[in-house]
């Protein structure tokens, strides 16, 4: 779903980078969610375009390279073609990514003949959330793992928050510059490409 825009800051242009927010559980209101939605609130700030695929949208049948895609398939792996950065966001299960978002991620494996691979060259947030330090900890690092194997570049940041201390809003300052950090890059290469193209 796209982002309504910021009342405190003028619109942001309708051919601005695109960051797309990945994650959360199929839990309406979950910690991952509500840690998403504080980072990509962030980079829309910075002036970026936002778009959110979470939750029950990340529902899909478990990834065969030979199955048919579904229609909603299809829409995770147009958004993630259309990126300019992305946002990912995971409770840990077990130490580890959730089932729902590993398999979505599996799904990007159609993206493996593109002309832009993958993840490739992409600036990626990572957010990892649970309950102790050791399972977020754990998974954080699952994802910086499983986006280098997608060319992807995780932002310097990444968070792994314990939601017992604090709750999200405990990591507010954490994630929005996660998502400040995804928004700086874009914005940067955007200036990049329009240079070399004048």
């Amino acid at each position: 779903m796209l982002h309504a825009p910021d009342p405190t800051r003028a619109a942001t242009a309708p051919d601005a980078p695109l960051v797309l927010g990945l994650g959360g559980t199929m839990r309406f209101g979950s910690s991952s969610s509500r840690a998403l939605e504080a980072a990509l609130g962030a980079a829309r700030h910075a002036g970026v375009r936002t778009t959110l695929i979470a939750g029950p949208q990340l529902d899909l049948p478990a990834y065969d390279v030979a199955a048919p895609r579904t229609a909603a398939a299809e829409r995770l792996i147009d958004a993630v073609r259309r990126a300019d950065g992305l946002i990912i966001a995971s409770p840990s299960y077990h130490g580890g990514i959730s089932g729902l978002l590993k398999n979505a991620l599996d799904h990007l494996e159609e993206l493996r003949g593109d002309a832009r691979p993958y993840l490739h060259d992409r600036p990626v947030g990572l957010i990892a959330t649970g309950d102790g330090w050791q399972g977020p900890n754990a998974t954080l690092q699952a994802l910086r793992l499983t986006v280098h194997a997608m060319r992807g570049w995780p932002t310097p940041l990444g968070v792994a928050h314990n939601i017992s201390e604090g709750g999200v809003e405990g990591a507010r300052a954490a994630l929005e510059l996660v998502g400040r950090q995804v928004a700086e890059r874009v914005l940067r290469d955007a200036r990049d490409r329009a240079a070399v193209a004048a």
